[in-house]
């Protein structure tokens, strides 16, 4: 299919007629070897059918392409059970009708050079822009309920249309609850990860978008995700100990569907006729490849704003983490784990700041704006949380908390004034020299303060010291480091600072609080 679009690839399936995946593999590996070239190392996909995993699969790397070998297959089912009672050889045709969609099910062969479609489907289907599954899509989605999402994907990826047949076996009750009981929450994790990845060009028409799809798009994927009713059985499959935990229910897909789309207006290079997000709101999204899918996903995962649930330690905590953690499974690859629930923390505490912003006292305008960018919620890039990316997610928030649609969002004046006091707040930012003063480290060094302080141990007071001298820096953009040591001798002959004096033991006396 790729060939066909003229799309790269780099990876590669490899049915084979006659031996198993792993047997060819160590063949193909050993005669690449005796040439001088060189394999990876072969793994082995066991067969899992509790997870609807009936063939072995052999991967491995070679001239720097990933292959999967598997061979043909028939199966035979008895009839209480959709797990194949045996998997056998089969012809191409038999295994094409076993797979996931008509479009997927195309062979090129290796030793004519052509391309076959023994569903005689897959090239019409391809060319018209059709997601079909090559059996009845209810036996397809039996087989393996998965399939679901991977019509979505694939639909979402090419800007292709699912057949009538296909909606309906998907909000089928029997496909969506084989969905959460049949499929390895990984594997569901990796769809999703996969369809939020991707960038998405459009065109403005007559209040709508006629999409252009070039790659994923996450819109249309979580579209879908909503329209077939599939948003319980992707992000609602929570262990009955957590779920049983939440705070409240989640609101409904819609808002996901709402907030996904206000991002992917105001990501568009060319928007319409409503005020234009500050480009350094889009800054991160530039330098970090990651930035885009966290966001996408953070908006799928709208519904579970505001609602927590409490850990093992009977604390509260963001709902939000552990639907990533256990209904998604997904880690901190792309920071969807460690990242998510950070955007969520700061789109509350940026969205009533920048509403706000305007009223600060003018001398106190650079420490508390400076404050707010560093806080660990909102500018955090070991867990690839940047300020730019959090402020545009607060953004995203406060407008779809506003709208239901992108025609809301572009005839809405109040979605405007909303967008407008973002870009008023960034400029703020720029004006008071602050957008790179999250990284600035404090002038002086927890050695230097002990020193200066002529105290004689480390504790817990280092560290608060340590966060008045970014204030003072904060303060006093043009200090230099004699200068902060001057404020801070005057800082302690006032009796601003309380740090341990003595050495030995716990501290006997600490110095009076003004």
């Amino acid at each position: 299919m790729e060939q066909l679009l003229g799309s790269q690839c780099n990876d590669i399936d490899i049915a084979l007629s006659n031996i198993m995946g792993v047997a060819f593999a160590e063949h193909l590996a050993a005669f690449a070897q005796a040439k001088g070239v060189r394999a990876g190392t072969i793994s082995k996909i066991a067969v899992n059918p509790d997870q609807s995993k009936h063939l072995e699969t052999a991967t491995f790397k070679i001239f720097g392409l990933d292959i999967d070998l598997v061979n043909l297959r028939s199966e035979e089912y008895s009839e209480t059970s959709r797990i194949p009672t045996e998997v056998l050889f089969g012809t191409p045709l038999e295994d094409a009708r076993r797979r996931d969609i008509t479009i997927n099910s195309m062979f090129y062969n290796v030793h004519n050079h052509m391309v076959e479609d023994f569903t005689s489907k897959g090239l019409d289907d391809l060319h018209e822009g059709v997601i079909r599954t090559p059996l009845p899509p209810k036996e397809t989605f039996r087989d393996d309920p998965l399939r679901v999402l991977r019509c979505i994907r694939f639909a979402s990826r090419f800007g292709f249309e699912l057949v009538a047949d296909i909606k309906q076996a998907a909000q089928d009750s029997e496909i969506q609850n084989a969905l959460v009981t049949k499929v390895a929450r990984e594997r569901i994790g990796d769809e999703i990860s996969k369809m939020m990845k991707g960038i998405v060009y459009s065109s403005f028409f007559e209040n709508d978008f006629d999409y252009t799809h070039a790659g994923q798009d996450p819109l249309h994927s979580i579209r879908l995700i909503h329209e077939l009713a599939l948003y319980p059985s992707i992000f609602s499959a929570l262990p009955p100990e957590v779920s049983s935990t939440l705070s409240s229910a989640p609101s409904g897909s819609e808002r996901a569907v709402s907030a996904a789309a206000i991002l992917n207006t105001l990501l568009l290079p060319e928007q319409p006729s409503f005020p234009k997000v500050h480009h350094r709101l889009l800054a991160a999204l530039q330098t970090d490849p990651s930035c885009r899918p966290r966001l996408y996903l953070a908006t799928a995962l709208i519904p579970y704003l505001g609602v927590t649930y409490r850990d093992k330690k009977k604390w509260l905590c963001p709902a939000v983490e552990v639907v990533t953690r256990e209904a998604l499974k997904l880690g901190k690859q792309n920071h969807y784990l460690d990242g998510i629930p950070l955007l969520f923390t700061a789109a509350e505490l940026l969205g009533s700041f920048v509403t706000h912003h305007l009223t600060l006292p003018p001398a106190k305008e650079r420490k508390t704006i400076g404050l707010i960018l560093r806080d660990k919620s909102v500018h955090n890039t070991n867990a690839g949380a940047h300020w730019t990316a959090s402020l545009l997610f607060s953004l995203v928030v406060q407008l779809s908390r506003l709208c239901e649609s992108t025609k809301d969002l572009i005839e809405s004046n109040a979605a405007a004034s909303i967008i407008t006091s973002y870009n008023s707040f960034v400029e703020k930012i720029e004006a008071l020299d602050l957008t790179d003063a999250v990284e600035e480290k404090p002038i002086l060094d927890g050695r230097e303060i002990v020193l200066a302080l002529g105290a004689k141990k480390h504790g817990a007071w280092v560290g608060e010291t340590l966060a008045k001298v970014v204030e003072w820096q904060l303060e006093h953009p043009q200090g230099t480091r004699d200068d902060c040591l001057l404020w801070l001798e005057h800082e302690r002959s006032s009796w601003n600072l309380c740090f341990d004096d003595d050495s030995s033991g716990p501290a006997s006396k600490r110095a009076r609080t003004k």
